[in-house]
């Protein structure tokens, strides 16, 4: 038997959506020094963005709430980074992962690295 998610997903407009939401995706990731994939309601997302504005960083946050195509931008960030849940961290081009990735960096390095990519 079928499962109800893959049924759907397998008509031609729901993966044209999904193309399209994994391209939003990726050129979101490798316009951006630093992007972040975020729900506003979050608490986790919200400590991922105050630990980069006290270093004053520049990013880019895709709030996926608060965006019509959020869910598949989510779903296509799942086939791009296998991670399902947000906040969605990427610097440099490069996954870093969630909140707890973030945070468990050290200060000095993640100053550094936001340094190297432009986005302090």
């Amino acid at each position: 038997m079928l499962s109800f998610r893959r049924l759907f997903t397998s008509t031609p407009v729901l993966s044209h959506i999904m193309a399209d939401a994994k391209t939003k995706a990726q050129s979101i990731i490798d316009e951006n020094a630093v992007a972040v994939f975020s729900k506003s309601y979050c608490p986790y997302c919200s400590a991922s963005k105050r630990l980069l504005d006290s270093f004053g960083t520049k990013y880019k946050v895709v709030e996926l709430d608060e965006v019509p195509d959020g869910s598949a931008i989510q779903d296509a960030l799942r086939e791009i980074s296998s991670q399902t849940t947000v906040p969605n961290i990427w610097i440099g081009k490069k996954h870093i992962g969630g909140n707890s990735d973030l945070q468990g960096k050290n200060k000095d390095e993640l100053k550094n690295l936001l340094v190297e990519v432009g986005a302090l």
